[in-house]
């Protein structure tokens, strides 16, 4: 019992005292967030018979389901026209913002909001990759996503080459860290949006999770505020920070666990499936009409029977050894590329775009870090030669050095601080 005392001791010190993977979350925010943007965009002249109160899918007809299935959608508060833009172009907004990092936490849940209530208002608009957004709309926000790579990153490394004269002149504490003007107003904006659509009964009109976890958010960061101006002591913020270390942790490990469960019941479904056991099942979808927008290229790719049957077999037994391979780094990475190269083939020749970066990203959850460190030194050095070395282009807040170390400390500011399914500032 002895010799796994000083283990179980490590595990839970790497657990609780660092947010680990801080690129591979990075890169899934700015994934998931480009990933539903872009959609967000192409859609834009066909918002309304998408999603809009008088489409095809009606109003009424959405109240209804909802009603039935208990989703959230925001969207369901109001049949005007206004809401409906309004709320469209604060998705835009958030999955913007959520995308260069700025004010990652707020950004987070506004970005779950969106995506929420724009697929639950039109259930049948979508296919596999919208499932896998939704899933991981969800989990982004108990992650602390906001640590490279973002503009949260640039605005902390900024205040962390000044000196703290500006904690000194409002008379707090040098370690304490200074009012956040924008995060204040941020926390009280939605906090008098929540009392509003709360008082007036359309938050928790047919479900209660979405709701419930909103205003735990939104208290959570008001204690938080309450802690970091008020503690006379560090040991508050270091439990808060603790908690908010290990719910990012966990939501890490379920984004992880749902790629991997997606691929093995993907391929273990396709295994029982007698066209993938003849090997014929990648020709049919290249000559259906919907799924061929280059129809030269499908041809070309199904005059080879040997290629096809190739491909069949070849993405069953990918999909179904996936998650065996975790446990050795180098048959991982070898598989991670076969699985992005196969959705990135979708993507072209079947035209699904969505579908395969919202698939590649999920798999990007467990690329190498050190491969992740590299690129981040790449797009600084290339970034440093179009912006001037005079404090507004260095890149330092955008990524981290390439010879960092995997985890970055907890930042003690609000915004990157806060404690567990942190969203708005405080």
């Amino acid at each position: 019992m002895k010799r796994f005392s000083p283990s179980l001791s490590r595990g839970l010190a790497r657990i609780t005292e660092a947010a680990l993977g801080p690129y591979q979350s990075a890169v899934i925010r700015i994934g998931f967030a480009g990933t539903w943007l872009f959609f967000l965009l192409r859609e834009f002249p066909h918002r309304q018979e998408l999603y809009g109160p008088s489409g095809p899918w009606d109003w009424g007809m959405g109240r209804q389901l909802t009603e039935d299935n208990h989703a959230f959608t925001a969207l369901m508060w109001s049949s005007g026209q206004l809401w409906f833009e309004c709320f469209y172009t604060l998705a835009i907004l958030a999955s913007g913002a959520l995308l260069l990092g700025w004010r990652t936490r707020t950004a987070s849940v506004l970005f779950m909001v969106a995506v929420l209530s724009l697929q639950n208002r039109s259930v049948f608009v979508g296919d596999g990759g919208d499932n896998v957004l939704h899933l991981m709309a969800i989990y982004l926000v108990f992650t602390r996503c906001g640590q490279v790579w973002s503009l949260d990153a640039r605005r902390r490394a900024c205040g962390e080459r000044a000196p703290s004269d500006r904690a000194l002149a409002d008379g707090a504490p040098a370690d304490r860290a200074p009012a956040d003007l924008v995060g204040a107003l941020l926390w009280a904006v939605l906090g008098l949006a929540l009392i509003t659509v709360t008082a007036t009964g359309r938050l928790f009109g047919n479900a209660w999770l979405i709701p419930v976890l909103l205003w735990t958010i939104w208290v959570a960061l008001g204690l938080w505020w309450l802690v970091q101006r008020l503690a006379r002591s560090a040991e508050p913020r270091i439990l808060l920070d603790v908690i908010a270390n290990v719910l990012h942790n966990g939501a890490l490990v379920v984004i992880m666990a749902e790629a991997c469960l997606i691929y093995a019941t993907a391929g273990w479904y396709k295994i029982q499936g007698s066209r993938w056991q003849d090997g014929t099942a990648v020709y049919y979808p290249l000559h259906l009409d919907y799924f061929t927008p280059w129809p030269g290229l499908a041809d070309l790719m199904s005059t080879s029977g040997t290629i096809l049957t190739i491909v069949a077999y070849g993405t069953v037994m990918v999909q179904v050894a996936f998650p065996f391979t975790l446990l050795n780094r180098r048959v991982k990475n070898v598989l991670l590329v076969l699985l992005m190269l196969e959705h990135s083939v979708i993507a072209v020749v079947l035209g699904l775009p969505f579908f395969s970066l919202a698939m590649i990203t999920a798999d990007a959850v467990f690329l190498p870090t050190s491969f992740l460190r590299r690129v981040g030194a790449l797009a600084t050095r290339a970034r440093g030669r179009f912006v001037t070395d005079d404090g507004r282009g260095d890149g330092r807040g955008m990524g981290r050095e390439a010879g960092e170390d995997a985890t970055v400390p907890a930042p003690r500011s609000p915004e990157d601080s806060t404690p567990g399914p942190v969203g708005f500032t405080a």
